[in-house]
């Protein structure tokens, strides 16, 4: 009951505007991330000074170390021309027993106590105690041996000045991180009240137009594209008051839905990927995850185009199947090959159906047919033959081949062979079509074994 009471209350104080909102969230988002930045530099920075004193006790405690005799059976220290100035906050320890301690420490003082538990544990350590007045006091141990007896040097240093250090490094973090908010603030208010600037000019026409059957249509060129698309639809709207366009609007709001849901996957993916550094396994599934994604959009593409297609030619086109040779001699025809190279298409066998649609057929051998026509010297071979289940499609060329030293990289994106052989292919023909083909439950793969030239094999399921 007390969070429904509290709902109005939250929602009265939530800006009215999307400005407003919009630089909420960036303020609270540029929050969020500063406020970790400042957690973690603040306590890199304890750590190193802490080690930093670390470092100056152990050395204090080396040189204390070499006054302190232990050839003998008993423990002796040694005087030296600097003995003031080593004996300063320094326990030297026969054992159990208290040879010397600072002349300021009375004997049951915390720093003390502690000293005596560091020298008892006979190993180097280090520990942090409170002493008079709330100071802060790092001890550290260093065992002596060499002969029969053994002695600990416990030195302390006070951490007051490296404490102070920290305090006013984290007090200029905080003032640093109020002024950045702010300007992330002002400025992401400005950047909004800017972008939005259309929006409202956008807004005014469409309260004009809407009490006159107005032929004028939204300017949105050379503008963001989300004020592009949103163009779109306001004009889509107008043409279904009109009556014109109700086809086109109906296959807008398909697409806007359906696209919604894989390209919020693609940008929640990227931006996790470059928050920080990741590893190769992490760079993987962020890869499988947009992949996957992508291969979504271009499913639901396909299916929306295809449908509208079919229901403005008023055909009904069996979905999912495919005459594989009469689509492979359509493409050999449209084919634009030099003089020189000959397309054949041989098929082994009787009728073969592919499992998928023409269209997808054709934008899966189509890279691989493209590629075969540019390397061949006189000929290119696509023959279809049938394997239990599966039809299979090679494409053959009698071209010079692919180097074998770029096999592996065969597959991978904006990968090629020669940069500079003369056309401006950006690599990215091969994985498609090995994409496509894997969406669809079958492989693209390269014979290496095949001489001369080079042969694709396309297996994709019968239909």
């Amino acid at each position: 009951m007390r969070s429904v009471r509290h709902r109005p209350v939250l929602r009265a104080l939530a800006p009215r505007t999307l400005r407003g909102r919009l630089s909420l969230v960036a303020l609270t988002t540029a929050a969020l991330l500063i406020t970790a930045l400042t957690v973690v530099f603040n306590t890199v920075v304890e750590r190193h000074l802490r080690h930093q004193a670390d470092d100056e006790l152990r050395a204090r405690a080396t040189a204390v170390a070499t006054t302190v005799d232990t050839s003998g059976p008993r423990v002796r220290v040694l005087e030296t021309a600097n003995d003031q100035l080593l004996d300063t906050n320094v326990w030297i320890y026969a054992g159990k027993r208290l040879l010397e301690k600072p002349p300021a420490t009375a004997a049951g003082s915390p720093p003390t106590r502690t000293a005596g538990r560091l020298a008892a544990r006979g190993a180097p350590d280090c520990a942090t105690v409170h002493a008079e007045g709330q100071r802060s006091v790092r001890l550290c141990a260093r065992p002596v041996s060499g002969g029969d007896a053994t002695a600990t040097v416990v030195t302390a240093l006070d951490l007051s000045p490296y404490q102070s250090s920290a305090d006013t490094l984290l007090v200029g973090s905080l003032i640093l991180d109020a002024f950045m908010l702010v300007c992330a603030y002002v400025l992401t208010r400005l950047a909004v009240g800017r972008a939005l600037r259309p929006v409202r000019t956008m807004t005014d026409q469409a309260t004009q137009w809407s009490a006159v059957a107005s032929e004028t249509r939204f300017s949105t060129g050379g503008g963001p594209v989300e004020l592009a698309r949103l163009g779109t639809s306001l004009d889509a709207l107008l043409d279904r008051i009109r009556a014109v366009l109700r086809h086109e609007r109906q296959l807008t709001g398909e697409l806007s839905h359906e696209l919604r849901t894989p390209l919020t996957r693609i940008i929640a993916e990227l931006d996790w990927w470059r928050s920080r550094p990741r590893s190769a396994a992490e760079t993987r599934a962020t890869h499988e995850v947009i992949d996957e994604a992508a291969q979504s959009m271009r499913t639901i593409c396909d299916t929306l185009l295809r449908d509208a297609r079919d229901t403005a030619a008023d055909t009904s086109t069996a979905p999912g199947t495919a005459g594989v040779v009469p689509v492979l001699r359509r493409m050999a025809q449209r084919l634009d090959t030099p003089v020189r190279v000959k397309a054949v298409v041989a098929a082994e066998g009787g009728h073969h159906e592919a499992g998928v649609a023409p269209a997808f057929l054709e934008r899966v051998v189509s890279p691989l047919l493209a590629n075969a026509v540019r390397h061949a010297r006189s000929t290119v071979t696509v023959s279809v033959r049938h394997t239990p289940g599966a039809v299979v499609i090679d494409i053959t060329d009698d071209g010079p081949g692919v180097p074998e030293a770029f096999v592996g990289e065969l597959f991978q994106p904006g990968r090629r062979a020669d940069p500079g052989d003369g056309h401006h292919g950006a690599g990215l023909g091969l994985p498609l079509a090995r994409r496509l083909a894997r969406s669809a439950g079958g492989e693209v793969t390269y014979d290496a074994g095949h001489a001369p030239g080079a042969r694709f094999t396309v297996t994709l399921p019968a239909g």
